[in-house]
């Protein structure tokens, strides 16, 4: 059975090695799989909801594009749109946002985390960004959500949104899916060069904390060389990493860029010490990321090319959305 698949980023800071283990390498995988229908989305209105740029917003928006690219998304295969280019998406969170009760949204533990103690300062954009997220995957009718365990509950929203809607409006017929997650195996988690406790973050303040997919050679080298461990060799086993974050993120980092487990990388690197271990994964990151690097830049030196793949995505997202949004207005009781 063919599955139509929705994931998107925001254009909020550079793309990282988190980014491209725990996404984008899966991304391209579940477009080459089968008959997969991808959309992958740049989530600009979703980047506005708690401050932003407005003279970055738009470059940040083709980087994030052009990391999609550079990784091996490819626009024949897949669908690659910018969310504020199709009107769809905020049309659809208004409908659903008269239809979804503020308990649900109060529920919603992502809100209370970015918005901390000043909740009654926060936006009504993050207060209702899950409803925009259930836009995003049901206005073009998605079955299936690449999700981390921070989505997990928005996209348990989504499905209660969409059962609703159903309910009420379609006698109980599936007009809109109940989106599944996708499952890609063990997921990688990358994180920080200097918590191995903390997730590698877009937004940490310090960038020797992460690996960008714009970093040279010699950046990664130095981020490589100075990211935190502790004095002791690396251990024999994958039990013995379960108590040293840093040295149990590097490990992973180096098996996830290789294809292998922990087990077969510790049989390499196992009782040596982390001076000799560091430089080879520094040029396996190397050796992973420069292409995509210099593709990123090819594209981001050539706007032109990169806006006109764009607008092509944008224009097939735009005419998949179309009947979904006409459909809904019309169960809704709108004249037509």
């Amino acid at each position: 059975m063919s599955k139509r698949i929705l994931s998107c980023m925001q254009p909020t800071n550079r793309l990282h090695l988190g980014n491209y283990l725990g996404a984008l390498r899966n991304w391209v995988k579940l477009q080459d799989e089968g008959d997969n229908q991808c959309l992958y989305g740049v989530v600009d209105l979703h980047a506005i909801t708690a401050g932003h740029d407005p003279a970055e917003l738009g470059q940040a928006t083709r980087e994030i594009a052009a990391a999609y690219i550079a990784a091996g998304v490819d626009p024949a295969k897949s669908y690659i749109f910018v969310q504020s280019a199709v009107p769809a998406h905020a049309q659809l969170q208004w409908l659903f946002a008269t239809q979804t009760p503020l308990g649900w949204l109060k529920r919603m533990t992502q809100f209370k985390d970015k918005a901390g103690k000043k909740q009654d300062l926060a936006s009504l954009g993050l207060f209702g960004y899950p409803v925009l997220m259930a836009a995003d995957i049901l206005v073009y009718k998605a079955t299936h959500v690449p999700v981390g365990d921070d989505q997990k509950q928005h996209l348990e929203l989504t499905r209660d949104i969409a059962q609703s809607f159903n309910q009420h409006y379609c006698d109980g017929e599936e007009f809109f899916p109940l989106p599944e997650p996708v499952i890609t195996g063990p997921a990688t988690r990358v994180m920080s060069l200097r918590d191995g406790t903390a997730k590698m973050s877009k937004s940490a303040d310090s960038d020797m904390t992460r690996i960008n997919l714009t970093d040279d050679a010699d950046t990664i080298a130095q981020k490589i060389r100075k990211a935190k461990t502790d004095p002791e060799p690396l251990p024999e086993s994958v039990k013995d990493l379960e108590s040293r974050a840093e040295a149990d993120n590097l490990i992973g980092i180096y098996a996830a860029l290789s294809d292998q487990n922990k087990e077969t990388v510790l049989q390499q690197f196992g009782g040596k010490q982390f001076s000799d271990f560091k430089p080879a994964l520094a040029d396996l990151c190397v050796e992973k990321l420069a292409p995509i690097t210099a593709r990123m830049r090819e594209l981001m030196n050539d706007p032109a090319e990169l806006d006109s793949i764009l607008k092509r995505g944008n224009d097939k997202a735009n005419e998949l959305a179309a009947p979904t949004i006409e459909e809904t207005m019309r169960k809704l009781g709108f004249w037509s």
